[in-house]
C-alpha cells in the first residue's frame, strides 16, 4: 500500500508505520526536508526519483513529492480500541461503519473521528470499503493515530461492545431527535451506507435510533457529513457534563 503527500507519510513515520522505503522528488535531495531527516532516524530506505517517474507510480495523482511504501493497514481487534479508552481514563467512544463503499467517505469519518477523540471505529470485512490509498490520502494522516477493527460479523461486534457497556445507537431516520438524547457514558454510534443506510437487522439490534433534524427538502446526509455531527454531539455533550 502506497501512502502519499507530506503531511501523510509524516504521520505514518511519527506513528511508527511499517515503511519498506520512502520515494522522494530528487530535486528535494538538497534542501532540509521533514520527511528525509525522519526516515533517515527510523533508518529506512529512502529513493530519490524524478516527478515524472512518481506520477507514473502514484496512486491518487497528488503525492507532493512525497510516496511511503508500506506493508497493508495493520487493523486491531475490538479490545483494543476498549483498552485505548482505558488508557485515557474515560469512558469508550466507538464508531461503527455500516456498509460504507466510497473510499472518500471512509477517509474522511476517520479523520473526523481522530480529531473527535474517538477511541476507535469498526468497519466489515465484506461488502465495504476497506482502508487503500485513497482512504488514507482522505483521512489527511489521522489514519495513523486511530484504531480501526474489522470484522466479520458487525452483530457480534455489538454483542461485545454491548458486553463491556456500551450503549449502541443507530444514527437513521425515524428516531428521538440527537439533541434530546443522552449520549454521555460509554457510547457506540452506528452509521449506515451512502444509499441504504443502516441495515434493518442491525438497526434493531440496537438500543435506539438518533436522528438529526432535517428543514430543507432532501430527505437524507452525506454519510461522512451525518457521522461528523453525531460525533462532535457526543464530544459536545461529554465536555458540557465535565
Amino acid at each position: 500500500m502506497k501512502i502519499e503527500g507530506k503531511n501523510q507519510v509524516i504521520e505514518a513515520l511519527k506513528n511508527d508505520a511499517t515503511i519498506n522505503k520512502i520515494i522522494v522528488d530528487k530535486n528535494f535531495m538538497t534542501r532540509k526536508d521533514d520527511v528525509i531527516s525522519l526516515a533517515k532516524k527510523s533508518k529506512i530506505r529512502i529513493e530519490f526519483l524524478p516527478k515524472k517517474v512518481m506520477d507514473g507510480i502514484s496512486v491518487t495523482g497528488h503525492h507532493q513529492g512525497y510516496i511511503a511504501e508500506t506493508v497493508d493497514f495493520s487493523y486491531c481487534d475490538i479490545k483494543d480500541i476498549l483498552e485505548n479508552a482505558k488508557q485515557k481514563n474515560h469512558d469508550p467512544f466507538v464508531v461503527l461503519l455500516d456498509g460504507i463503499e466510497d473510499p472518500h467517505n471512509l477517509g474522511a469519518i476517520i479523520r473526523t473521528c481522530e480529531c473527535a477523540g474517538v477511541d476507535g471505529i469498526v468497519i466489515p470485512k465484506i461488502r465495504a470499503c476497506q482502508v487503500n490509498e485513497t482512504v488514507v490520502r482522505t483521512s489527511a494522516g489521522a489514519i495513523s493515530n486511530i484504531k480501526i477493527a474489522r470484522v466479520t460479523n458487525l452483530k457480534e461486534a455489538i454483542d461485545t461492545l454491548k458486553e463491556n457497556g456500551l450503549w449502541i445507537y443507530v444514527s437513521e431516520t425515524g428516531g428521538e431527535s440527537i439533541y434530546s438524547q443522552n449520549l454521555t457514558g460509554p457510547i457506540g454510534i452506528v452509521v449506515g451506507s451512502e444509499g441504504n443506510g443502516v441495515k434493518q437487522s442491525i438497526r434493531t439490534y440496537c438500543d435506539g435510533i438518533i436522528t438529526l433534524p432535517l428543514k430543507g427538502s432532501v430527505n437524507s446526509l452525506n454519510a461522512s457529513v451525518a457521522s461528523a455531527i453525531c460525533v462532535y454531539e457526543v464530544l459536545r455533550q461529554r465536555e458540557n457534563q465535565q
